[in-house]
């Protein structure tokens, strides 16, 4: 592959299609490709380290020393901020990943699960090399697998990322509100799901995360033909929860299918912003390090504003 430098309005970033990350046997070695092609072009990560003895601003939250909070923040705002310093900011991140059974669904390239644990080990090793400590929990109708918050468990994730398999069918509310009860301290939460519930069962299982002081993020993963169902001859369409299979005519159905999808996603959207949940759409034929990058760049982008 040529270097693509030249075309690239961040230096050192390199666009690299998912196709040939998923040829990478190491997730440590997918990693390093992909993290290392765009950190250097951002600032600062938000919320995920930084080298400077001033990091940032976050929320008052009642208990918060007073002598922390920015006055001439709030002058400008009408909102408390607190001084956020390099020793608070490393933070516990833990990635919690859908393991369900929808998740292994691929029409070509790599399935929404192997994006999304690309999309994890990526995300891990941004948080480690930034000294926070990692965790992983996968999850279907309930928890699969869990690696407890700690600054020498990323070789430990990649590990149980590595082993992850789509199974059993899924459902969001009892995993999360199970999970919810762990995660009491303050920290950084990415959940990295297709979100095949409705809205407002996505936002319940998600509240109580929030609610307890994390920052949440929420990556949802599709797959093209999710997205456009492309599809021409009529066939029989099996659902990859329930298993159940149902004769379809593509082309009297799409316009139709395009516009509840779209609905859908700007439900969540709606829903997650009203809430201060970070949300981004991930499409599993995008290149992984510029979706990162874009998402990254515009949550830098934010944090400036809040």
């Amino acid at each position: 592959m040529e270097p693509t430098e030249r075309h690239n309005p961040v230096p050192g970033a390199r666009f690299v299609d998912p196709r040939v990350l998923a040829k990478v046997g190491s997730l440590e070695l997918l990693a390093r490709t992909v993290v290392d092609g765009f950190i250097n072009g951002l600032h600062r990560a938000p919320y995920l380290g930084v080298s400077l003895d001033f990091a940032e601003h976050r929320g008052y939250t009642p208990g918060d020393d007073i002598r922390r909070v920015d006055w001439k923040l709030f002058a400008r705002t009408d909102r408390y901020y607190v001084k956020q310093f390099e020793a608070d900011t490393n933070t516990n991140f833990s990635v919690l990943l859908d393991v369900s059974r929808s998740m292994d669904f691929a029409t070509k390239g790599l399935s929404k699960l192997e994006y999304a644990k690309f999309l994890a080990a990526c995300l891990t090793y941004l948080a480690h090399r930034q000294r926070d400590r990692v965790g992983l929990v996968t999850f279907d109708s309930d928890v699969v697998d869990r690696v407890p918050v700690s600054a020498k468990h990323f070789e430990v994730v990649l590990h149980a990322l590595d082993r992850a398999t789509a199974g059993r069918p899924g459902h969001l509310v009892a995993p999360l509100r199970k999970l919810a009860e762990h995660f009491g301290r303050r920290g950084i939460l990415v959940l990295i799901s297709d979100l095949y519930e409705e809205p407002e069962a996505v936002l319940d299982a998600v509240k109580p995360l929030r609610f307890r002081g994390n920052d949440l993020i929420v990556f949802h993963v599709l797959d093209p033909a999710e997205l456009e169902f492309p599809f021409d001859e009529p066939c029989a369409f099996e659902d990859l929860e329930s298993g159940d299979r149902m004769p379809v005519v593509p082309q009297t159905l799409r316009a139709e299918y395009r516009q509840l999808v779209q609905q859908h996603i700007a439900s969540l959207t709606a829903k997650f912003s009203e809430h201060r949940v970070d949300y981004a759409l991930f499409d599993t034929s995008r290149p992984l390090d510029h979706a990162l990058f874009s998402y990254l760049g515009a949550r830098e982008r934010l944090s400036r504003v809040r």
